[in-house]
């Protein structure tokens, strides 16, 4: 793949810049999301199907589609790639490239490196072994497993802020219950 593949995708998200300070430097607010959830199956599975980036339109709320641009895997065994994601509700579409850094079994961090929409938008999955009752080392194989998932973003235009400050916070709840639905749907009802 081309090194200097550039995307430009105007969207219909994009709108005027409506603030009454148009040619100010502050920053629209960043917005977080923080959820938890202790899920029944091993590191290992869970991160491979976050890691999967191919498959994001099968669970991931509003990810109408998704493309590899390029992957690198470092010596450590840390996978990052550049990745196409495309997004979209109701008549809106919109598609930036994202930096996707996947540390096997322990995180996969998502963070936008262009697009219109966003000033800033990172997701940052996290899985840590829920239980100290079966001594240590953790198998990675093993569950349950404390998944973690943390959403920060901050729009471009602050009409957006204001507006969205209500719909992206059921975003990491929806993010939560489609991938335990995809859990289910992958490997069945886990263990307990």
């Amino acid at each position: 793949m081309n090194a200097h593949l550039m995307l430009r995708v105007k969207g219909f998200f994009t709108l005027p810049n409506f603030s009454p300070f148009p040619d100010s430097d502050e920053p629209s607010a960043t917005q977080t999301y923080h959820e938890r959830k202790i899920f029944p199956y091993g590191r290992r599975d869970l991160y491979n199907l976050v890691a999967d980036v191919g498959s994001y339109p099968s669970f991931v709320p509003y990810c109408t589609g998704s493309r590899i641009l390029e992957q690198r895997v470092g010596q450590d065994g840390v996978v990052t790639m550049d990745a196409e994601l495309m997004v979209g509700f109701f008549a809106f579409k919109e598609s930036y490239v994202s930096r996707v850094t996947c540390r096997p079994c322990e995180s996969v961090q998502v963070t936008s490196t262009s697009t219109p929409l966003f000033k800033t938008l990172q997701t940052v999955w996290r899985f840590q072994p829920a239980s100290s009752t079966r001594g240590w080392p953790f198998s990675p194989d093993a569950g349950p497993t404390l998944v973690t998932l943390d959403i920060a973003f901050a729009f471009e235009n602050p009409l957006h802020s204001a507006l969205s400050a209500k719909f992206f916070g059921n975003v990491s709840k929806l993010m939560v219950q489609a991938f335990e639905e995809r859990c289910l749907a992958v490997y069945g009802s886990g263990t307990k």
